[in-house]
């Protein structure tokens, strides 16, 4: 009897098999290859788009609303108003006596309350390892605060938070190229409680007295900014003229 070697067996034994198992194999590899390209794509869509860096830079904030916040001092920023991405304003209810988290979207107005101010000592230990304090003979400004939030159903809440807005004021006119030149967002506290440098005064410590959203508001703002920067530039050309000889 003839013996025949190994790999001559196999092929002769499954040599009938051989047309199925490639079309198998060329089933399992169209397959993988298939798997391989739906992962790709899923991947792709779900990255974010790549960014130009030869492009126009996008400042525009597209979850941002139009308005304009209002300081102790007068001065008047309108443009979009945004918060650090998925943030909600956060302020302790009064009434209900909890924390709730509102939408920028759903707030018509946000007013400050000056709860109570005054000028606080400065002290200091008299010795590192003392805890004996002296005065030092300096103050400075503080303040706690209440918010009234106004939402655009007319519901009103109040109580303290602690906040942080963005203002990306509109552009005021065009740069050097003809495109209106992009101007930086404005950041501003909205404060539970505030203190001063030492030596500064409460009339220095400026805080947000108001927050308007909606696009009357913006228009509202506006006008206010327009205002006061023509009175103020009227006051400026009288004192330059009273000074004159």
């Amino acid at each position: 009897m003839r013996i025949r070697c190994l790999p001559h067996f196999l092929i002769g034994r499954y040599a009938a098999h051989l047309p199925s198992i490639g079309k198998v194999v060329g089933f399992m590899t169209t397959a993988i290859a298939v798997g391989f390209f739906w992962l790709g794509a899923s991947v792709a869509a779900a990255e974010p788009p790549a960014i130009n860096p030869f492009g126009p830079p996008v400042t525009e904030r597209e979850d941002a609303v139009p308005g304009y916040v209002e300081l102790s001092d007068g001065k008047i920023v309108a443009g979009k108003v945004y918060m650090t991405r998925d943030k909600r304003v956060k302020v302790f209810d009064s009434t209900l006596q909890r924390q709730r988290e509102i939408p920028l979207n759903r707030i018509k107005q946000i007013e400050c309350i000056v709860v109570s101010e005054r000028m606080e000592k400065e002290w200091r230990f008299r010795e590192t390892t003392s805890d004996v304090k002296e005065y030092t003979g300096r103050s400075y400004p503080a303040r706690e605060y209440l918010h009234r939030i106004t939402l655009d159903d007319g519901r009103t809440i109040e109580g303290s938070l602690s906040e942080v807005l963005y203002v990306q004021p509109e552009p005021s006119g065009p740069s050097s190229q003809g495109q209106q030149a992009p101007i930086e967002p404005q950041r501003f506290i909205l404060y539970k409680t505030h203190k001063g440098p030492v030596g500064s005064d409460l009339k220095s410590l400026v805080y947000v007295k108001a927050v308007k959203l909606g696009e009357e508001a913006l228009a509202e703002g506006q006008k206010k900014a327009t205002h006061r920067t023509s009175g103020r530039t009227m006051s400026e050309r009288t004192s330059e003229s009273k000074s004159r000889p």
